[in-house]
């Protein structure tokens, strides 16, 4: 009994050193930080053993702390509060601008009090400067030979950081979790905080490098601005429309798959007939920026700087064509059914010259058109209700400004894997005959013929309202389905030509008539709508691929200007 006796006050004597000990109690802080921080609308609270990278430098960090810092009884607690705030900061950071925090946001900071009114400026101090006042108050000046030592893999890896950027890239995307490209803060989620801002600063490094010597301001908005007088005094002033479909995907051109009605609505048919052509999309399945890049823009995403270019914006003007427009007297309003941390896209639109921004009102602070609404099992709000609400929007612009021409952009989302349907609203009507079975393409078979019926019904009444426009609807992407290219390939997508699955469907309504195009891709769309819009003088006065058929010069005669675009919206 003794010896029980005995081993249980060990244990326990052991359990509660376990408890009280700093580091466990630093992890346990920053895990509930987390937690709360995800019920209010921060990142999902993934656990620490995914993030290795942040383990060590948590670790390090206020091992390094609590080393320089007086003994004392308050050294312990000492020590985590930079973590710990630094923390605070980024979760506030992202609830409050829907963006990730990024070191360089560190500049915004003066902004920032110069706009808060001083009771706040009073609250901010107490609650974050004031227990750094502390820390630094703490520190002993009695440094020895230890500290030094202990400083010796701080410095090494920020020297590594800022003047060999793209080795800390490298190094560090070799031992991190997945870097997801669609997502800045699934990235984090996966990594962890400071570990991800050390790689976005070495990213930022190694953009500016790169692409330093392209950066001439002046000159770059000077042949801007000659484009936009151009535009403004021989254009036509015709409303622009352009809409980028989410996973649109046209089932019609799986050529080996037979479905038990045909996918398409027939008022669709009726209204578009041949008109409807093909583009093609800059990647396969997911990245929606990229397309949306490439359109906004009218350069390939060429990936040089960033695996998704939209990250490279810090919304300096980058002088693409809503800007263009906005220059030359139109209205540019964009306006994007999902969230707007989703590809930096809230900072991205700023950049391309969006003058006014829309996200849905649940996920976005500032003044929108646009409320998700109840979108129930299907998660992903349905296009008539996005097309609609944009409807009034456009309504309310013409009494507002009768005589500033428009240009209305819209990103939907409905549509997106995995394709659910809502039984009560949108039943399964169509059933895919083929031996080889992928329910992702039989429910987006079944979205396909709903979002037809959306489709026209929505250029119908942009037409009546708006004769003499152009309306443009493309798909950003066809979606990876079940089985990915298997899917693809198996029933035999565009005949399985090469690079079949980054054909996409388009639709091109010219002053009220579908009007059919040849091939295109998603980086000429500036170029359709300028010619549009000049009546045909633009493709004169340069040379537009699209027109070219197979003497289409290869992609890359645009990387230059490409580069040039990225040195100015990276500023």
């Amino acid at each position: 009994m003794r010896n029980f006796n005995t081993i249980y006050v060990a244990l326990r004597q052991g359990f509660v050193k376990l408890i009280t000990n700093r580091y466990v109690v630093l992890f346990a802080v920053l895990y509930l930080l987390g937690w709360i921080s995800s019920m209010a609308g921060a990142f999902a609270n993934h656990s620490f053993p995914t993030q290795w990278i942040e383990l060590g430098l948590v670790l390090y960090i206020y091992s390094l702390l609590y080393h320089i810092l007086r003994p004392g009884r308050w050294r312990a607690w000492l020590a985590g509060v930079p973590v710990v705030l630094f923390y605070l900061v980024h979760d506030i950071f992202f609830m409050a601008y829907s963006k990730v925090f990024r070191w360089i946001n560190v500049i915004e900071l003066p902004e920032l009090f110069r706009v808060l009114p001083v009771s706040y400026d009073i609250v901010i101090g107490l609650i974050f400067f004031g227990p750094i006042l502390a820390v630094l108050l703490s520190i002993n000046h009695r440094q020895n030979r230890t500290t030094a030592l202990l400083c010796l893999p701080a410095i090494s890896v920020l020297t590594v950081l800022y003047f060999f950027p793209n080795t800390f890239d490298t190094a560090f995307r070799a031992s991190a979790s997945e870097i997801i490209k669609y997502s800045d803060a699934k990235s984090v989620e996966r990594n962890g905080r400071l570990a991800m801002t050390l790689l976005r600063e070495a990213e930022r490094l190694e953009v500016s490098r790169a692409i330093a010597p392209y950066r001439q301001r002046a000159d770059y908005d000077h042949q801007a601005q000659l484009h936009a007088d151009y535009l403004q005094n021989h254009g036509n002033h015709h409303d622009v429309h352009l809409i980028v479909l989410e996973s649109f995907l046209d089932p019609t051109l799986f050529r080996a798959a037979k479905f038990s009605q045909p996918p398409t609505h027939p008022d669709f048919d009726k209204f578009f007939g041949d008109a409807p052509g093909l583009t093609i999309a800059p990647m396969f399945g997911g990245a929606t920026s990229q397309s949306e890049f490439e359109v906004l823009c009218g350069m390939p995403g060429f990936e040089k700087l960033s695996s998704v270019e939209f990250n490279v914006f810090s919304g300096a003007a980058a002088q693409c064509l809503p800007g263009v427009l906005q220059q030359g007297g139109y209205r540019t309003i964009g306006a994007n059914a999902y969230k707007p941390n989703f590809f930096n896209a809230l900072t991205a639109y700023k950049g391309i010259g969006f003058g006014e921004i829309n996200f849905p009102s649940e996920f976005y602070n500032g003044k929108t058109y646009i409320t998700a609404g109840d979108t129930g099992v299907e998660e992903f709000q349905f296009d008539a209700d996005l097309f609609n609400q944009n409807l009034a929007m456009l309504r309310r612009v013409r009494q507002e400004t009768p005589d500033k021409p428009v240009f209305n952009y819209l990103m939907t989302i409905y549509g997106h894997t995995p394709h659910i349907l809502d039984p009560r609203v949108r039943p399964e009507v169509i059933k895919l005959l083929h031996d080889y079975k992928d329910d992702h393409l039989e429910r987006s078979t079944n979205q396909f013929y709903y979002r037809t019926k959306a489709i026209v019904d929505y250029v119908k009444q942009l037409v009546a309202m708006d004769p003499h426009s152009l309306i443009i609807l493309l798909a950003d992407h066809v979606p990876p389905l079940h089985n990915g290219p298997n899917t693809y390939n198996a029933l035999r997508y565009m005949d399985n030509i090469e690079g079949s699955y980054y054909h996409n469907r388009i639709i091109i309504v010219q002053d009220g008539v579908p009007t059919h195009y040849p091939l295109l891709h998603n980086y000429d769309m500036p170029d359709v709508i300028q010619n549009y819009l000049t009546d045909g003088q633009h493709c004169k006065q340069k040379t537009c691929g699209y027109l070219l058929g197979e003497k289409r010069p290869a992609r890359d005669i645009l990387l230059e200007d490409y580069l040039r675009l990225l040195a100015h919206a990276s500023e």
